[in-house]
Order: C-alpha cells, then structure tokens, then sequence
C-alpha cells in the first residue's frame, strides 16, 4: 500500500455534487459524525478503470444511511455517475473508491435532528490488502453484538471501532488479522472480511445475522454454485475450525483471500479456495 498520507495527495475528491481539489476536501471539527459515529461508507475495487459492481455499492450505500435514519441527497444513479466521474478524473485503471456519508455541524448533541446529510467519493490506488499469500488469524476478544445493540446490515462507521481494537491487537501479537465470534459465541467474521470455511468440500459460512452480507460474499457464493459446490449459510461454532479443510475470507478489499493458520491451527490453501481466487479473478476483469 501507498505511504502517502491521505489527507497531502493530488488528484480530486466528488464532494456534495462537485469535483474539488483533493487537498480541499475538508469538514469541520464539529461534525456530527465526527462525534456520533453515524458517518456510513462504501468500499469497492476498481478493475481496468471500471468500479465492479458499482450499482450494488451505491445501493448499500443509501441502505446504509437509511438504516441509520437518514436519506442521502442523491440517488443511487447520481451516485453510480459521480463515481465513474471521479475514476475518470483520477485517471484511475486499478485501486480503490471510497465513498461517505456524514451529518454536518449544525447542531451537537446526541440527536442528529437538523443536520445537513453530505457526501463525498475519493478514488485512489491501492494494491493487495494483504502482503501474505495466505494470512494468520487470532480470535479476538471483541465480540459483534446483538441485532438489537446495532443495526449489523448498516456499513456505519460506529460499529468499525472494535474492528479497529480487535485488528491492532492481532498486528501487536504478530498476525495479519482477527477472528470475531458474536454475542453468543458463534463464528462471525474477520475485522473487515466474510468467513468461510470449506467441509467436506461445500462452503460453510456464518449467517448474516449480525454481520454484513458482504458483495463479495454473495459474488463468491454464486461463483460456487456454478461450480457445483454446495454452499451453506448456517450457524457455525468455534470448535467446527478443527473440522475445516480450507478457510478464506471475502471481501472488498480483500477480494478472496487464504486463511493459513488460525490461533496456530495450519490450513492449507487447497483446491477450493484456488478455484474461488481464479473465478472472482476472471470475473472482476471480465
């Protein structure tokens, strides 16, 4: 990834209906967002200058928002041809988009009545998630909470910080991520990825009840189904990982990615993984 600090880049932003210059896309110190929490956002891999799946993204998007009892001021067709505007501008063949949603400075409070709703797209380069051909893993002690403590098919910035707690800790203990289980203990799902494990060849993966029912996920389940491989959305338990034959999370950023070792349990990166890594690859660049 890029050493380039974020907030110092060249390159325009699509800020509230308009291009600016990257450096000039700024908010205030008082934004509601900023602290509340309830900014929502987007993240999607851009393949030879074309956002895969943008439609799907933008749609989440205003889901996002909605969940969080706000409506954005723009439509998910506003939204789609903005995004191809700002790769366009940034001359952008591969990396990322970012889009956000926040609520303005106009009161400060914990009620968000009275704020103004504001959105932004960044597109940038970006490379692999991950260094490693296949990652190690920790179970972290954060655990995602209750449908009815958050609102899970939301992508709200609020409910990243254990995310970020639970991530910190795997680096500081030497791996490249963390498991999460839920609040009843079950499987969940990696600080930004999906999980899923392979049994007695089909794919097992948790249900959605309180994580987010990633686009790639669903990309990566309708690939095996084509394949022919049985897939499985179900409640899974910790002590099932000594089951498991193959492990690989999906996502975004991380496209389909091999899980290695899990609290030092080995896995290898067998033919089932292989064939979702080279079908998700065709497809985004098809």
């Amino acid at each position: 990834m890029s050493v380039l600090p974020f907030d110092d880049r060249d390159g325009v932003i699509w800020y509230n209906g308009k291009l600016v210059h990257w450096r000039d896309a700024k908010v205030h110190l008082l934004s509601h967002s900023l602290h509340y929490g309830n900014a929502v956002f987007e993240g999607a891999r851009v393949y030879n200058g074309k956002v895969f799946k943008l439609a799907e993204h933008s749609r989440r998007l205003v889901k996002s928002a909605k969940m969080l009892a706000y409506d954005l001021p723009y439509s998910v067709e506003e939204l789609d041809a903005a995004t191809k505007l700002v790769v366009a501008e940034n001359k952008l063949d591969s990396g990322y988009v970012r889009p956000l949603a926040w609520r303005g400075a106009e009161v400060i409070g914990v009620s968000a009545k009275g704020t103004k709703v504001h959105v932004m797209i960044a597109a940038f380069p970006w490379g692999a998630y991950y260094e490693q051909k296949a990652i190690k893993l920790v179970t972290s002690k954060w655990k995602r909470p209750s449908p009815e403590s958050s609102p899970a098919g939301s992508k709200a910035a609020g409910l990243y910080i254990i995310c970020t707690l639970a991530k910190d800790e795997a680096l500081a203990a030497g791996v490249q991520d963390a498991l999460m289980h839920d609040y009843k203990g079950r499987l969940s799902e990696a600080t930004g990825a999906n999980l899923f494990l392979v049994l007695d060849g089909e794919l097992h993966t948790p249900t959605t009840e309180t994580i987010l029912n990633g686009i790639t996920r669903q990309t990566v389940m309708e690939l095996a189904r084509k394949r022919g491989i049985k897939v499985v959305e179900r409640e899974i338990w910790p002590d099932e990982l000594a089951k498991a034959s193959e492990v690989f999370l999906t996502g975004s950023a991380v496209e389909v990615q091999p899980v290695g070792a899990i609290d030092g349990r080995e896995y290898p990166v067998g033919p089932i993984t292989q064939q979702m890594i080279a079908d998700y690859h065709a497809l985004v660049r098809s």
